[in-house]
């Protein structure tokens, strides 16, 4: 029996994805297990494996295709001694398909006379108009501007390779035909087309609807760090005798459980509105915002508020590490009840961040800096850092926002709490 193997649904709001790379080529032999793709979503790329043996019999859509619905037929596995369908075999109701578990395939009926066709013979069923290039082929094309439905392969069965690629870039461009308009080559230092990423694409989406949608308004707070620096200075200094089982706190770290603190102090923060009602949230389950090379994510750390620091460390560096791997889980990034956006490595004095829906508030967070403070009557030099909260104006008041930040305040500056 032929088997479809389906875009899969990889996370519950999942509607479409991009096929970033083949990783099994037509013909190819599979075993139970193996990675024959990954899929790029709104926030990861993930791989798609296969649930049992088989040969890689075709693929349909080519990879760097974006906005393939879930549930669309993308490959078809055949079984030894088993023909390849040219296509994908149509549904047999008119029924819609239940949605796809991550990797999941779908099976559809094939003739299963015909012996499974060679590369050769995959290469002479393919429709006329198909490119078949290398994933390193089409990456190179597309840096140089090559046309490949301009050039003639020269790999197994006519597949342009990167030879292919880097000769025709190396030619002269040709002379337009009389009446066609010439593309200029762009000027040194002019500007280039870089192509929106899912990720990118979703982030532009959200945080237009978040700006258009929810009314927010700031909240500016200094904090001294001083304290917490210290204390931080100590525990690191006492997991450094432990040995084997040494941890390094950041200042990050102690921050993520003192927001979490704070919002087990006013609880009302700790929320997300609804046409009908507020919802309250029991655990302050923390997103921390990750730069990565195509945008950000914002992995969770749950319950931070019952977690101890050294717990809250060892988990948010695995977090952000998997996010940048492209490893993170679909839970694991996916909720949250509220966000932190932490700058300070970069020396920013301040900044405010948007809502991310829906959550009620985000904390951005500055760079500490030495700065002369009042104290009293007296004058002294402590490490500052500004802390900029923005919030949902119909899930917070003014007021409750200022009575968090001050929550937040007085924790850091005295950090006992944090390992109370």
């Amino acid at each position: 029996m032929a088997i479809e193997i389906l875009m899969p649904a990889l996370s519950p709001t999942m509607t479409e994805g991009k096929i970033a790379r083949w990783l099994k080529k037509e013909g190819d032999t599979v075993n139970n297990g193996d990675v024959l793709a990954e899929i790029e979503t709104d926030k990861a790329t993930m791989e798609v494996e296969a649930i049992e043996d088989g040969i890689f019999g075709r693929i349909l859509v080519p990879e760097g295709t974006e906005g393939v619905a879930v549930n669309t037929p993308i490959a078809i596995m055949v079984e030894e001694g088993e023909a390849v369908p040219d296509s994908a075999a149509p549904p047999a109701t008119s029924a819609a398909p239940a949605p796809a578990q991550a990797g999941a395939v779908a099976a559809s009926a094939a003739p299963a006379s015909a012996p499974v066709a060679p590369a050769a013979a995959l290469q002479a069923s393919r429709p006329a108009n198909r490119i078949v290039a290398s994933p390193l082929a089409r990456r190179i094309a597309a840096a140089k501007n090559v046309d490949l439905s301009t050039l003639k392969g020269t790999g197994p069965n006519g597949r342009i390779v990167k030879r292919d690629v880097e000769a025709a870039a190396a030619q002269p461009a040709a002379a337009p035909k009389p009446g066609q308009q010439a593309n200029a080559p762009l000027p040194t230092g002019a500007s280039r087309t870089v192509p929106h990423t899912t990720m990118r694409k979703v982030i532009a989406r959200r945080l237009s609807e978040s700006k258009a949608t929810i009314p927010h308004f700031y909240v500016s707070m200094d904090v001294e760090l001083d304290a917490l620096m210290a204390l931080r200075s100590q525990l690191n200094a006492l997991s450094h005798d432990e040995g084997q089982d040494a941890f390094k706190l950041s200042v990050n770290d102690m921050l993520i459980k003192a927001a979490a603190l704070a919002l087990k102090q006013v609880p009302e923060v700790n929320a997300s509105f609804t046409e009908d009602a507020m919802i309250l949230h029991e655990d302050a389950d923390i997103s921390v915002a990750v730069s990565l090379d195509d945008g950000l994510i914002t992995p969770i750390v749950r319950a931070a508020d019952r977690k101890s620091l050294k717990q809250i460390s060892q988990e948010a560096k695995s977090l952000v590490s998997r996010a940048r791997a492209g490893k993170l889980k679909p839970e694991e990034f996916q909720g949250g009840t509220f966000s932190i956006s932490n700058m300070g490595m970069f020396g920013v004095k301040e900044f405010a961040a948007i809502v991310n829906p829906p959550q009620a508030a985000i904390l951005a967070i500055a760079a500490g800096k030495r700065q002369p403070v009042v104290s009293g009557d007296e004058i002294k030099v402590a490490t500052v850092m500004t802390v900029t909260l923005s919030v949902d104006h119909r899930a917070v008041d003014g007021a409750m926002a200022a009575k968090w930040l001050s929550a937040f305040r007085n924790i850091v500056q005295a950090p006992l709490a944090l390992v109370l």
